[in-house]
C-alpha cells in the first residue's frame, strides 16, 4: 500500500447568478435562417429540396 496522500481533486466551476435572458442567444439573431449561399446552380436547389423534404412527401 501507498502512504502517498490522495491527489487534490480539481476545482469546481463557480456558480453564475446572471439573469440569461439579459443576454442574446444564437436564436436572436437573422444569421442561418434561410440563407442561401451566393451562384447556386439548379444541382445545388434539387439537393437542398431533397434534403429539407419532409418524410410524408415521398
Amino acid at each position: 500500500m501507498s502512504t502517498t496522500p490522495d491527489p487534490e481533486p480539481p476545482p469546481r466551476p463557480a456558480l453564475v447568478f446572471d439573469d440569461p435572458l439579459d443576454q442574446q442567444s444564437s436564436d436572436d439573431t437573422d444569421r442561418g435562417w434561410g440563407e442561401r449561399p451566393e451562384g447556386g446552380d439548379s444541382a445545388a436547389d434539387l439537393k437542398r429540396f431533397l434534403d429539407e423534404k419532409p418524410p410524408h412527401h415521398l
